[in-house]
């Protein structure tokens, strides 16, 4: 994968962070745009967001999968956005499957230990939850305030 088009200021912003917004493309070309959390792994230059299929955003970046992140700092000044492409683990299906044992991970990454993990696989099945991983390929953006 290319990284020269990745500025090291940027990825430590993304690493940072765990909300953004989520920018896939609509069928009409116009953009369509989720609060979502995200994880970012450092050694794949991906952003992991937790999604349901048949979900616009989800349908989009399957359809398309050029999708951008943005996200800022507390300060307003200091954002990043994160160009790449999408793509997904498989649908969770079962408590302790591949794709539910993903969306496990995300979560501790973003939260800790969750308070009832039976719960929470249950939930990702009967939710249809799955990983979205944005492939990171390029980023721009204002690394620190304005003076």
């Amino acid at each position: 994968m290319r990284t020269d088009m990745l500025n090291p200021s940027h990825l430590e912003i993304l690493a940072a962070g765990t909300k953004g917004v989520l920018a896939t493309i609509r069928r009409n070309g116009r953009p369509q745009l989720s609060n979502v959390l995200y994880l970012y792994d450092p050694d794949e230059h991906t952003l992991l967001v937790s999604v349901t299929a048949g979900r616009a955003k989800t349908r989009n970046a399957q359809r398309d999968p050029r999708v951008s992140m943005h996200v800022t700092s507390t300060d307003f000044w200091t954002w990043v956005v994160a160009d790449g492409e999408a793509s997904f683990s498989p649908v969770a299906t079962e408590g302790f499957d591949d794709a539910t044992e993903e969306l496990v991970r995300l979560y501790r990454g973003i939260a800790g230990e969750h308070p009832d993990w039976a719960e929470f696989r249950a939930a990702q099945v009967a939710e249809q939850r799955q990983v979205l991983r944005l492939h990171i390929v390029r980023t721009y953006g204002t690394p620190g305030p304005r003076s």
